[in-house]
Parts: structure tokens; C-alpha cells; sequence
């Protein structure tokens, strides 16, 4: 029997913890922005509007301590862009992380590229046209520290190499702090992106609202293909895209929530012989009870919970299960009574 119908034959039925789609609501004022700009008759701008682009400006350098010279470009879905920038910029050898995101592999699969997994620690990096850090990590919530992610900035600059970082995460901190990528290039962005999304940080992962900072000569490059490539961001979602950046308590609300999740189903999963590795950040619990990826998914499946082999996410995950806490706080409470029988 697949594991998700095993969990659904729970009597008291599935609690889905295997998907990071949001389930919290989008805020009434995000949605009344997007709700104004409904009549929306012409093309929208590729580069942005003027008070989007402010605001993704104004952001980067208030919240991720951006410096020098930069760009920003508004995209649709922060996984439209990493399937299809390795496309966009002709790269024919990428470097993922040995546990990812599957979209990295596949966007190079999609370039025609070859995809090579490789740890964080860059100095044992080959050459490559494109290389993918992700902190805070999906899926298993690593914060690489300043010095790891400057080795990955010293990588870019020896190879001439672009260096992307997925920073999706970083509103979502726990028990530890996230960087950006480009807080540690000192006012030097060449061939350095990071990309961000609001699918999380404002519940709006139904709008398909990402967008990327850094490089200008690299943005524009990228800008002038989108311009015919389409995938041009709808009016209305740049307008709830501006609110929504323009407003952090939304934010902290729901990094509550997260978090609080988090603290209520670890020891919980802690008594019954998981470890939880990482786990510092994001919407996720990484953890292990040194036994094949499957067989914890059975033994979960068989409480009515669906979580998610890390085998999933590369080799070194074959051991592990992410454990995501997009479902409600009822549900998350229902899951921790049932790991407590």
C-alpha cells in the first residue's frame, strides 16, 4: 500500500506533513492589494514597477545588509527560476548542494548541463559555470556560517563563476542567525545573486511572488532574455509583492507559528528514537533514527502521518525524514498526541 494512503486509512484520518505549501491565510492586506489592481488591462513591466523595485531595494539593504552597487528583477515562482536559469545563462556544468531542493538538478537537467552534487565547504569545489548555496537549507535547516558562505563568494571570484543563493528561508530563524549572501561581498556583488520568495514569509505561495537581488550587469542580462522569454510577473502580484515587503509584523507572526510548531512536535518526535539534526531555520524538522529513509516513513504512515524520505533530496539523506510544519496548529497538536501513544 503507498504510504499516503496508508496514512489516510488512519481512523481519525491523514495529517500531511510531507508538503511545504503554506496553510496559514495570506493577510487581508496583501490580499485587498492584489484584490485594487485586479482591473489590470495592459502588459506589466518586466523590470518591475518603480515602488516594487523600491521596495525589494529598500529591503535588501534594511533586512539583508546589501551594499554597493546592485539590481533587482521581480520573478514568478522562485522554482520557475531556479528550473530555468541555468538555461538562461547557458551554463553547462552546475554545482548543487549534496542534499537539495530536487529543482537544482533538474534545472540543469533542463540546460543540458551537468549536475554535481558537492558539500558546502567550497574549497573543494571543481570549476563550474553556476554554483547553488542554500541557507537557511531545504530541507534540512542548516544556517551556513560566514566564513562557509565566504569561501563560496571566494570560489565565484577564482573561477569567474556565478554563485546563486537561495535564501527563501531566511525570514524563518530558530535556534540559530542567517546571512546573505550578499552581506558578506563587501559592496562587491559581481556574479553574485541571492533569491527570495514570498510563498513563505508572507503566505502567498498561490501568487508565484520570488524575486532576485544583486548583480547589475548579470540582472540586466538575465531582464533583457525574460523580456522575451515572458514569465513577466501580472500587475496585481507586483502591487501585493510592494505591500507586502513594505510590512514585517505580518512576518514575525508567522515565524511564530512556524516556530512554535517546530517546538512542539520535536520532543515528540525525540521520544521515540529520532534524532533532529540542523533544523536552525525554516519550515522543517531534518531527523533520523539511523534506519532506512522508508521505513520511518511506514512507521509514521502508520500513526496517519505523511512526512517525506530524504532520500528525496540526495544519497546522504537516505537515512533521514523532513517533517514540514505547514499544516495547522490543530493538526500539528493531533500529531503530537498520536507520536505520544
Amino acid at each position: 500500500m503507498p504510504f499516503g494512503d496508508k496514512a489516510r486509512a488512519h481512523p481519525n484520518g491523514i495529517i500531511d506533513l510531507s508538503q511545504g505549501t503554506p496553510v496559514d491565510p495570506t493577510p487581508d492586506f496583501i490580499q485587498k492589494a492584489f484584490r485594487d489592481a485586479s482591473n489590470s488591462p495592459g502588459y506589466p513591466f518586466t523590470a518591475g514597477t518603480a515602488e516594487l523595485r523600491a521596495a525589494i531595494k529598500n529591503w535588501a539593504t534594511q533586512r539583508l545588509g546589501v551594499t554597493g552597487d546592485f539590481d533587482v528583477l521581480p520573478v514568478i515562482g522562485s522554482k520557475e527560476l531556479v528550473a530555468w536559469l541555468p538555461t538562461i545563462i547557458e551554463a553547462t556544468k552546475v554545482l548543487i548542494p549534496e542534499i537539495a531542493y530536487p529543482t537544482y538538478h533538474v534545472g540543469a537537467l533542463l540546460a543540458g548541463a551537468q549536475s554535481i552534487p558537492v558539500a558546502i565547504d567550497a574549497t573543494t569545489w571543481p570549476k563550474a559555470d553556476l554554483a547553488w548555496l542554500n541557507s537557511p537549507s531545504n530541507p534540512t535547516g542548516r544556517v551556513h556560517s560566514a566564513k562557509e558562505i565566504k569561501a563560496c563568494i571566494d570560489w565565484s571570484r577564482n573561477n569567474n563563476s556565478i554563485l546563486i543563493s537561495d535564501e527563501c528561508y531566511l525570514e524563518f530563524d530558530h535556534t540559530a542567525h542567517s546571512l546573505s549572501v550578499l552581506s558578506q561581498t563587501s559592496g562587491d556583488n559581481r556574479n553574485i545573486l541571492a533569491v527570495h520568495s514570498l510563498s513563505k514569509r508572507s503566505s502567498m505561495a498561490g501568487y508565484r511572488a520570488a524575486f532576485m537581488i544583486g548583480d547589475s550587469q548579470l540582472i540586466a542580462r538575465i531582464r533583457e532574455i525574460r523580456k522575451h522569454a515572458g514569465m513577466i510577473v501580472p500587475l496585481p502580484v507586483q502591487k501585493a509583492m510592494t505591500v507586502a515587503l513594505s510590512d514585517d509584523a505580518h512576518v514575525a507572526q508567522q515565524r511564530d507559528r512556524y516556530n512554535a510548531r517546530k517546538d512542539a512536535m520535536r520532543p515528540a518526535l525525540e521520544a521515540n528514537g529520532f534524532t533532529v539534526e540542523y533544523s536552525d531555520s525554516g519550515l522543517y524538522l531534518w531527523c533520523t533514527r539511523n534506519e532506512d529513509a522508508w521505513k520511518s516513513v511506514e512507521w509514521m504512515a502508520n500513526l496517519g502521518i505523511l512526512v517525506t524520505p530524504g532520500s528525496f533530496y540526495g544519497q546522504a539523506g537516505a537515512q533521514h525524514i523532513r517533517v514540514a510544519m505547514t499544516a495547522t496548529d490543530d493538526q500539528i497538536a493531533q500529531a503530537v498526541t498520536r507520536l505520544k501513544v
